[in-house]
């Protein structure tokens, strides 16, 4: 009941949106001759376009792998999805400083593009790469995930646009003090027709910023409460790739303490393969004795992890100068 009354209020939210692009388009292509029409037609768009959902976009700083020159990582991308039942990516990139494995449908096209974050990948054995990109895999929004994530980014950009920020408008508030007080001393400041229009603007945003409020309110609770649901599909997703324990794995490991290790040993000067090797030395280390090789999977054994990095050995080279700068 939930999961349809949030699908019912994200339509209606973007029906809005889509009432704004049709009001501008008619408003100008049945009135050519009118100014007015123009006027009130251009803003309906801009409104509209402003409104609009926005679809995922290539971080600025991904690199994308050619694929002559990262066949085998992107062999094991295609393995793993083939694996979790997802559609190939059709393009594979790198991110020097991000932590995160990110899968995702980007631009108009919804091209499929897998963007592995160097710094965890350069620490994990190939069993637990297998497992990285397969959470990466499940994290994919379902279709009508990406509709209500899609409206409530509408409702917030009416929010700031109607309500705003206290925060801003106090720091304005303060600048115009201070002006105030060095132009016209211990005078008192007379109001001004900017003060008033900006009085009238504020109420009535007020005033129409209450239904988008509700709005938001009930929207985020409904999207809450399919939370849970969101979470379950992911971890099937998931386990149709890996076990529920190389999950957990990977959960500790990324949770934190594998970075400092790495980070030390950059400011140190070692070299990308000695910091390689610090890694899967660390996780050959286990409570009955010293594995023989870092643990792997069938999806990746040791030999191809060892060539995905060969291909990656110049990122990691340019990327590792920069991660003191992670936190």
């Amino acid at each position: 009941m939930k999961r349809s009354a949030a699908l019912v209020l994200a339509l209606l939210v973007h029906l809005l949106t889509l009432a704004f692009f049709a009001l501008g388009a008619w408003a100008v292509l049945a009135h050519l001759g009118s100014l007015v029409a123009w006027l009130v037609g251009g803003v309906s768009l801009a409104l509209g376009w402003a409104l609009r959902p926005r679809l995922p976009r290539l971080p600025a700083d991904a690199e994308v792998l050619d694929r002559a020159a990262a066949g085998e990582l992107y062999s094991l991308a295609d393995r793993v999805a083939d694996r979790a039942r997802v559609k190939r990516p059709r393009k594979v990139a790198v991110r020097d400083l991000a932590t995160e494995t990110v899968y995702d449908h980007v631009g108009v096209p919804r091209t499929p593009v897998l963007v592995i974050g160097l710094p965890l990948w350069l620490a994990l054995t190939p069993r637990q790469r297998v497992a990285l990109l397969a959470t990466a895999y499940a994290r994919t929004p379902a279709a009508e995930e990406l509709i209500v994530d899609g409206a409530l980014y509408t409702l917030a950009s009416w929010h700031d646009a109607l309500l705003g920020s206290s925060a801003p408008l106090k720091i304005r508030e303060e600048a115009q003090a201070k002006i105030a007080a060095s132009s016209l001393g211990a005078l008192d400041q007379p109001g001004t027709t900017y003060e008033a229009a900006g009085f009238f603007g504020r109420l009535i945003g007020r005033v129409l910023g209450g239904p988008v409020l509700l709005a938001e309110y009930a929207l985020t609770a409904l999207a809450r409460a399919g939370r849970p649901r969101a979470e379950e599909r992911r971890e099937a997703i998931a386990r149709r790739v890996v076990s529920e324990a190389e999950l957990d794995e990977l959960r500790g490991l990324a949770a934190g303490g594998y970075l400092a290790p790495i980070q030390a040993a950059a400011l140190r000067g070692e070299s990308v393969t000695a910091i390689r090797q610090g890694a899967l030395a660390r996780h050959r280390l286990t409570d009955d004795g010293v594995l023989t090789s870092a643990p792997h999977s069938e999806l990746l054994g040791t030999a191809g992890s060892a060539l995905i990095d060969e291909e990656l050995l110049r990122h990691y080279t340019r990327a590792i100068r920069g991660f003191g700068l992670i936190t």
